[in-house]
């Protein structure tokens, strides 16, 4: 008996069915550098209309993890899917190079070196740190198959950036929006420096809970009597509650909501003022017996009286405030206006000292007197005892809350007044946005962020709102050396600080040049005015400002620094994306200065991605052994798993990820690469310059499956456009499982490997499957940049060098293979075809034949259902994958399959009425030796 097999058109391709990707990807990332694929796209692009994402920059200071690498393939799918929709869509990556992560790494590796250093050969140790991990970064960032100018990334530390980043602040002084004072700011007393809103982060901590006594001062006895007779002649204090013992030496007032009810309550021969809805609460928790109360007061009753502070031979003044609650403690708040914002704000109010007696290391300075040079934290039980001893505590105990920590070296921080310089966001308005008066920086931030930027997802637009809304004045120094010097001056007659427009331009002009080591090292001559002299004293001889800008303002300022300096970008930029944190991070600080500078914000969209837990839900943390280095997952299944994984989940909400997360995505991969490849393997003698036929020319089911493929496609593209990456993956995973392999691939192989090489059915088949995959490499090629090219070298016809060279498929010619009807049609027909092979798949187990080519089907039905069978008819046979199908007129509609008659053909195994009996087709029916008069791949 002949083998037939070598006569049919088995399919085949160059394109691996092991993806190998471990070693195909540093090929093809190799071979695009060969060939300068990124400089190849800018050219073609040119002239196109542009779409810019800015590069939020990450610390250049280690490693990628997992989160940097989810932040930069999201960039990534942007502007890969933004460049295959026809825009211009170039990618400049940036890093940030000054800060105390860097700073703090330097110290470490120097050790006792240090010491020796001058400011400025520390700041080029820092600067030869920062150097060394961004050539790390960028090689990890182009594993994971990342485009950009990586040959020319902007970088923090760069002598133009540190220009450009005194001049936007220079243009902030223009405005009047910088000013220098002393006022309480979060401070790390390990890092000695002050933060930002942004630098904190709250996490569980335990504090002493005290209730503190400060009785009535004599001076105001007899005022306290005239408003309330019934304490007359009694021994009077009121209660405070604190969580925050060691802030009582810095106590200089007593804070009274106007509208309280406050009662005078007897306990231990003593009246204990206490606001009257948390007496019951403050008894139970400080374990006492309260009688009474004896009087009744309201907080005006209680502003100007004078208590005798605990510790100290002073007095605490009675001051009235709307932010007093009655939540917790016991109306009563202890205020110390150098380490709190209230404090602060309600001290200037009633002209009291903004009183911080504890040093940049957090140790209290000598006029503590009996808690001087003790470290803040480790001096609260000292200061509970000194109470003790005085019988003015009334109860200690432990109180677990979340508490500011400084997110960098994750230790309890504090409110100190020192004096720094901010950015101010109220005041007088002189930020203009167009058209109408002028805003102050708050207002013109809150009117921004309503209705000049689109916030993905839309949450994000409140999230921002809120934090700006009840945002503090911004802190923008630091007392580090590894970032942009404020380029101030202090008078050294008076210790005035003046800072100018004029002084910053004339330190811009010297960075541009020299860079910013150049304020530690050249002549202060270069850095002052021609004619300066101090306002307050007219003294002409001054010295330099120590601080450095906050980090945030470095990065914040990047707009300013990279946009207006590089013509295939624009400012502003057209997205932002980073990590929902940065709401009050570098969106915040980038929008700041964008209305300091020019009245506007620096993007038009911002999008935000959400962290990592594991499968379980839980945080990643190494503590917890559930932590997954991208590494790993590039070793052991390849960059393009990851890429796959980030655009498969939602990334707006918490995104989970561990290794039965990944072996789906690994399996979702191997369907979508099997599929394609196998589109691929049928169009080995396929030319599609000769050989495709028109629409009207193919198969009711080839016009169906170009019909599904063309509305997945352009739901795929509304999905680009809208960067729901997740929606793009099912689209493609439930085409190619469903109707590509599970149904169009199975259904057209007798088609494709029994028919005549130039059949017009089978060329047929070949036009639908190579427009499918042509798209589908276009539509994969954002997500799967390596994959894709693979795929595309193994396609026939003239094509881009690269896929990525390449647009997606044009919507016009996707909308003309869209057919309504037909689709209607034919999803009314797979339904009958499950129903069918149920049966087949029944009577095959029963051994009445062995594939469902040895069967018939017979269905009977009748009105449209009849008419609708008649109308493809001829295709049922192909559809079932029977050798026939017979229908019948009836009311009770049923589906019967029965041994199909005949003989099978030995080369199509269809049940066939004849085959031949000659020596040289012996076997075969009258189609296959008709197919055997064409060479199979002629």
């Amino acid at each position: 008996m002949p083998d037939w097999k070598n006569t049919l058109n088995l399919p085949r391709t160059d394109f691996p069915m092991k993806a190998n990707l471990q070693t195909a990807e540093p090929e093809t990332i190799a071979w695009w550098d060969r060939i300068d694929l990124y400089g190849q796209l800018r050219a073609q692009r040119t002239g196109r209309r542009q779409y810019v994402l800015h590069d939020g920059p990450p610390y250049a200071n280690g490693q990628i993890h997992l989160g940097t690498a989810l932040n930069k393939i999201l960039k990534d799918l942007v502007v890969k899917s933004k460049s295959m929709a026809g825009f211009d869509s170039p990618y400049v990556p940036g890093y940030d190079c000054h800060g105390l992560p860097i700073e703090l790494k330097v110290d470490r590796e120097l050790g006792p070196k240090k010491r020796e250093m001058s400011t400025a050969d520390f700041r080029r140790a820092c600067r030869a740190y920062a150097d060394r991990f961004i050539g790390v970064m960028t090689e990890e960032f182009k594993r994971v198959g990342v485009f950009g100018d990586w040959q020319h990334p902007y970088l923090t530390m760069n002598f133009r950036y540190q220009a450009a980043i005194a001049r936007a602040l220079g243009k902030i002084v223009e405005r009047g929006l910088v000013y220098k004072g002393k006022k309480p700011v979060h401070w790390c007393i390990h890092c000695r420096t002050a933060l930002a809103e942004a630098e904190v982060e709250y996490e569980a901590h335990t504090s002493p809970s005290i209730y503190v006594e400060f009785p009535l001062h004599a001076s105001s006895e007899a005022e306290l009597a005239s408003r309330a007779p019934a304490l007359a002649g009694r021994n009077v204090s009121v209660l405070i509650w604190t969580t925050t013992p060691w802030t009582i030496p810095s106590n200089l007032a007593i804070a009274f909501h106007p509208d309280f009810a406050y009662g005078a309550y007897e306990h231990d021969g003593r009246v204990v003022l206490i606001a009257e809805a948390l007496a019951p609460r403050v008894a139970a928790a400080a374990k006492q017996t309260l009688d009474g109360p004896i009087a009744g007061l309201t907080g005006k009753d209680l502003e100007e009286l004078r208590f005798t502070h605990p510790l100290y031979d002073r007095t605490a003044l009675g001051v009235l405030a709307d932010y007093v609650t009655l939540e917790q403690g016991t109306g009563a708040v202890h205020t110390a206006p150098g380490h709190g914002a209230d404090d602060y704000l309600t001290g200037l109010k009633y002209g009291l000292d903004i009183y911080a007696p504890v040093g940049p290391d957090g140790r209290f300075t000598d006029d503590v007197g009996l808690f001087s040079g003790e470290q803040v934290f480790e001096a609260n039980p000292a200061i509970v005892e000194a109470l003790t001893e005085r019988g003015r505590l009334w109860h200690y105990e432990p109180y677990e809350h979340t508490y500011p920590h400084c997110w960098r070296c994750h230790n309890p921080v504090i409110f100190l007044a020192t004096s720094q310089w901010f950015v101010r966001m109220d005041g007088e308005p002189v930020v203009a946005q167009g058209e109408g008066a002028p805003r102050t920086l708050r207002q013109a931030a809150l009117h921004a962020i309503d209705e000049q930027v689109e916030w993905i997802p839309a949450w994000g637009r409140d999230r921002i709102y809120n934090m700006v809304a009840s945002r503090p004045d911004w802190c923008i120094s630091r007392q580090r050396a590894w970032g942009v010097p404020i380029p101030a001056l202090d008078c050294a007659g008076c210790g005035e600080a003046v800072l100018t427009p004029a002084i910053v331009e004339r330190a811009a002009s010297v960075f541009d040049e020299y860079g910013a080591d150049a304020w530690y090292e050249r002549p202060l001559a270069e850095f002052v005015p021609e004619g300066l002299a101090c306002e307050k004293c007219s003294g002409t001889a001054f010295e330099r400002e120590k601080n450095i800008l906050d980090v945030w303002f470095d990065s914040g300022s990047s707009h300013e620094a990279v946009l207006p300096f590089r013509k295939d970008l624009t400012w502003p930029a057209d997205l932002y994306l980073e990590g929902s944190d940065q709401h009050r991070g570098w969106f915040q600080s980038s929008l700041l200065v964008g209305l300091g500078t020019r009245g506007a914000p620096p993007f038009r969209a911002v999008l935000t991605h959400g962290f990592f837990v594991d499968e379980e839900g839980r945080k990643m943390s190494k503590s917890l052994g559930n932590t997954i280095e991208p590494q790993e997952i590039i070793a052991k299944s390849g960059a393009e798993i990851i890429r796959l994984w980030v655009a498969m989940v939602d990334y707006r909400e918490e995104i989970r990820i561990g290794p039965e997360i990944l072996a789906r995505v690994v399996e979702a991969y191997r369907k979508l690469r099997n599929t394609c490849r196998i589109l691929a393997a049928n169009l080995f003698d396929f030319d599609p310059s000769k050989d495709q036929v028109p629409s009207s020319a193919l198969e009711p089911v080839d016009r169906y499956i170009l019909s599904r493929y063309a509305e997945l496609t352009l739901d795929v593209l509304r999905a680009y456009a809208a960067f729901d990456f997740q929606r793009v993956v099912h689209g493609l995973n439930a085409f190619a499982t469903v109707d590509l392999s599970a149904f169009y691939v199975d259904v057209t192989k007798d088609r494709l490997y029994t028919l005549g090489t130039r059949s017009a059915t089978r060329r047929a088949a070949q036009t639908a499957m190579y427009r499918m995959v042509d798209g589908l490499a276009r539509v994969m090629a954002p997500i799967l940049p390596v994959t894709a090219e693979q795929l595309w070298k193994a396609l026939p016809g003239k094509r881009e060098v690269s896929v990525h060279l390449a647009e997606f498929p044009d919507t016009e010619s996707l909308d003309a293979f869209v057919d309504p009807d037909l689709t209607a049609d034919w999803q009314r027909l797979l339904a009958l075809r499950n129903e069918v092979n149920v049966q087949i798949e029944a009577r095959r187990k029963e051994k009445l034949f062995g594939t469902s080519l040895g069967a018939e089907v017979v269905i009977t039905t009748s009105g449209q259902d009849l008419a609708l069978l008649r109308k493809y008819e001829s295709s049922l046979p192909m559809l079932f994958i029977v050798s026939d199908v017979r229908l019948r007129d009836g009311s009770e509609s049923s589906i019967a399959t029965a041994k199909a008659d005949g003989v099978k053909c030995d080369r199509c195994w269809r049940m066939v009425p004849s085959v031949a009996s000659d020596a040289e087709h012996q076997g075969l029916c009258d189609r296959c030796v008709d197919a055997l008069a064409e060479p199979v791949g002629s």
